[in-house]
Order: C-alpha cells, then sequence, then structure tokens
C-alpha cells in the first residue's frame, strides 16, 4: 500500500466516523442515555455530553473496515491477528459502556482487561516473547512468564489510556500519536487495516475538539479510553514481535512515554499516600500543567512533547544500542517526574474542561 492509497483510505475512515459520531451524539442527547454530566466535583466540563466516542470509533472502523476489504478483494484474506482485533473490540466496548452507564467496581474492570487480553493471545498465538537486548547482556526471552507478562503491559497500557483521559483530545491523541509512530516506523500500516484505526480516531477527534461547535463535543468514555488502549498495546506487540516488521520493545516504551509514565507516577504516589490507585483525583499531568497553562496549551505541550519523544526513541534505535535507549528511558523519567513535580503547586486551576 502506498502513501497515496493510505491518505485515500485515512480520508474514507475519517468520513465514516464523522458521520457515526454525529449520528451517535445526536440519538444520546436525544435519548439521554450515556450523556456525561458536570459536577463540579470530579467532572468540570460545563455542559452535558455525550460518551459515545468509542462506539463512534469502532463502528466507523468496523465500516471502513468492511470497504477496505471489499474493495481489494480480501475477503477470506484478512490476517487472523486483524480479524480477532476488531472481533474483541466489540465485546470490549459493550462491557465499558456498562461501566459508563453505572461504574463497575475496579476490580471487575481488572477482569474484564485481563479475559480480554487472554483471549487475544489464545486466538492470535501473538504475545512478548521477547523483550530484546534491554541490558545489554543479551536477547531477553521471556519464556514460561510470556503470557502473564503480556497479559500485565496490556491492562497496564489499557489503564494508563483510560487514566490520562482527562481533558479533550489527550488520550485520543497520545493513542494516536503511539499508532502512527509504530505503524510507520515498523512498516506495519503499509499493510494493515492500522490507517483506518487512525482515520477513525480523526473523525472522534474533530467533534472531541468541538470543531464543530462545542455544543456538539462528545467524550471518549471509559469503553473508547479502554479501546484505544487495547488497539495501542496489541498493535504495539504484534509489531515488535513479528518477523515481518522491524522495531524493538524499548522504543515502543518511548511512543507511549507520557501515559505510561503519568499512570506509574499517580499508583506510586497514592499507593504511600494511602489512597486506592483508582479512586478520582486531579493529581494527572494534564492537572498538573493545567495550574499554569490553559487546557488548548496543556493539550499541544502534551501532545508535542510526545511527539518530541517519539522521534528521539526512533534516533535512539537506529543509531544507538537498545540497552542503551533503556538507560536514557530511565534518565527520561527520572526528568519526567521532576520537572512535573514543579507544576504541583497549591495554585488553582485557571481553566475548567469544556
Amino acid at each position: 500500500m502506498d502513501l497515496t492509497i493510505i491518505l485515500d483510505y485515512i480520508i474514507i475512515s475519517i468520513i465514516a466516523s464523522l458521520t457515526v459520531n454525529s449520528f451517535l451524539r445526536n440519538y444520546a442527547k436525544k435519548y439521554k442515555i450515556l450523556v456525561d454530566s458536570p459536577d463540579r466535583n470530579r467532572k468540570f466540563h460545563k455542559r452535558p455530553t455525550p460518551l459515545t466516542g468509542g462506539l463512534g470509533i469502532l463502528i466507523a472502523l468496523l465500516i471502513s473496515g468492511k470497504l477496505y476489504i471489499d474493495l481489494n478483494n480480501l475477503t477470506g484474506y484478512v490476517p487472523e491477528f486483524t480479524f480477532q482485533l476488531m472481533v474483541i473490540s466489540i465485546p470490549l466496548i459493550i462491557l465499558f459502556l456498562i461501566n459508563d452507564l453505572k461504574e463497575l467496581r475496579p476490580l471487575f474492570r481488572i477482569l474484564i482487561q485481563v479475559f480480554l487480553a487472554i483471549y487475544m493471545i489464545q486466538s492470535t498465538g501473538v504475545y512478548l516473547e521477547s523483550l530484546g537486548n534491554l541490558f545489554g547482556t543479551g536477547e531477553i526471552n521471556l519464556g514460561i512468564y510470556s503470557i502473564p507478562i503480556t497479559v500485565f503491559c496490556v491492562v497496564g497500557i489499557m489503564n494508563a489510556f483510560n487514566m490520562i483521559d482527562g481533558i479533550n483530545g489527550l488520550c485520543s491523541g497520545c493513542a494516536m500519536v503511539a499508532l502512527m509512530f509504530i505503524g510507520f516506523f515498523s512498516g506495519l500500516i503499509y499493510d494493515s487495516m492500522l490507517v483506518l484505526i487512525i482515520g477513525s480516531m480523526i473523525g472522534f477527534i474533530i467533534f472531541n475538539l468541538g470543531v464543530f461547535g462545542k455544543q456538539r463535543g462528545v467524550f471518549l468514555g471509559d469503553s473508547g479510553s479502554n479501546l484505544v488502549g487495547f488497539w495501542v498495546a496489541w498493535v504495539a506487540i504484534y509489531a515488535s514481535q513479528s518477523q515481518i516488521y522491524n522495531i524493538e520493545p524499548i522504543t515502543i516504551l518511548w511512543f507511549v512515554a507520557i501515559p505510561l509514565l503519568d499512570c506509574i507516577g499517580l499508583i506510586f504516589s497514592r499507593t504511600i499516600n494511602g489512597k486506592s490507585w483508582s479512586t478520582a483525583g486531579r493529581d494527572h499531568i494534564h492537572h498538573k500543567l493545567m495550574r499554569q497553562l490553559s487546557q488548548q496549551n496543556t493539550l499541544l505541550v502534551i501532545l508535542s512533547t510526545t511527539v518530541i519523544t517519539g522521534v528521539f526513541g526512533i534516533i535512539i534505535e537506529i543509531f544507538i544500542a537498545s540497552y542503551i535507549s533503556t538507560l536514557l528511558f530511565f534518565v527520561y523519567a527520572f526528568l519526567y517526574y521532576t520537572i512535573t513535580s514543579y507544576f504541583w503547586k497549591e495554585v488553582p486551576s485557571r481553566n475548567a474542561v469544556d
């Protein structure tokens, strides 16, 4: 698939996503289902907003995927990994839509994530077999620990993207940047339907950022943030473990650095303070930055940092050994926590979320 065809399919999936998201948000508004209302304790947006973004992205993907298959005469030839990823996304979105309607217990949400990850492993045979030469002592083969470590990583990435979903465009933007880096650097985007995932997410982001007016906004909801986290996790695993594509596992960490480090930092800080990691709070990276910056500038800073970080990870893989990348990632993590702690001051936030 050359770049021109990629652009064509992106346009197709964007149009599908815009159409589906418009219909779903209007339906949710009309019948007052899956609508998130501000309460000034946890939810700081200004108006009731439909939580139909994740469902819209998935339906747009299925529609554009069907077109992709038909136009390329691929009926019966879709790779098992791609097929199962799309199939398992359906119960995922349904289960987490239930969570959007009536919040489930954290343990139950984790069990759902674990089950979905195990099903994906069993149905595709894809999992983390090697972590590469992380420490300069040779390739680390996981052996009997492959499946549990894979499940742990998938659940971790899903929660990282779910937890960073706090301002418009942040979760979906970080996910889209990560998928584009993985797709283009590994080459996966040229012979897969990954381009359709990216296009479907762009269509959602247009609504989420209020391009058509903030009164027509749409949120991802827990269903959407878990969905995009699931996609990022499995695309990363597939690309880094495949014999066809060439990308080091450590490089993937650079692509998801901000959501991952934000999640780890929150779990650590809340644990030492005797709080549950799943409790709501305003101690995320975007909350810290919004004590000094506007919501729009916060989004710009985080996404720009994500892009720069991803480019840095690629440069390291091309020119430097993997174990040096590991060392530099630890240095990056130290700098991240040092810099973000600077923004954690007792200063009221200047901007509410729309």
